[in-house]
């Protein structure tokens, strides 16, 4: 069983990385929205884009990704691996989301953003790294904590839910 929440959790961070591809495919101003406030008001300035577009960018990504991720974890975990009770949900949730996480932070953050020019914005080299040291320390605290709180709030929702 915990190979197969691994998978999933790989399974949902190739679908971060899709989002990310996705976002990123007519140039990386297209999700400055998770970039630094100081790099979205230089890309506002050099008018590639407005506050209006990051603004609508910004929903447009929490929409569908939040509530994409949340069922993807949650068909997992409930439909496919028949989770009972809290602790089997919790357990798995977490497994799936620290998967997700660390393809994030190692993957995404680590590489795709820190080494690669895929994700620069021209006119904004100078505010390289576009993630810093301590971006990258709210993320993995958030991607520890956060993710253990979000598992136990789900799993906790589920049990009420499953017993309606």
């Amino acid at each position: 069983m915990l190979l197969q929440v691994i998978l999933e959790g790989i399974g949902l961070g190739v679908l971060l990385i899709l989002v990310c591809a996705i976002g990123i495919r007519k140039g990386a101003v297209g999700m400055v929205h998770l970039y630094s406030q100081e790099v979205q008001e230089r890309c506002v300035t050099l008018g590639l884009t407005t506050h209006a577009k990051i603004k609508r960018n910004a929903l447009i990504f929490k929409a569908v990704c939040v509530p994409g991720y949340i069922a993807y974890v949650l068909v997992c975990v409930y439909a496919l691996n028949g989770a009972k009770g809290f602790v089997q949900g919790f357990w798995q949730l977490l497994v799936i989301l620290s998967v997700m996480n660390l393809i994030d932070r190692f993957l995404v953050d680590g590489y795709w953003v820190g080494h690669t020019n895929a994700w620069e914005i021209p006119g904004t080299e100078d505010l390289k790294p576009y993630i810093t040291a301590k971006d990258k320390g709210k993320k993995w605290l958030f991607g520890t904590i956060g993710m253990a709180v979000i598992s136990a709030a789900l799993a906790a929702i589920m049990m009420l839910f499953m017993k309606i």
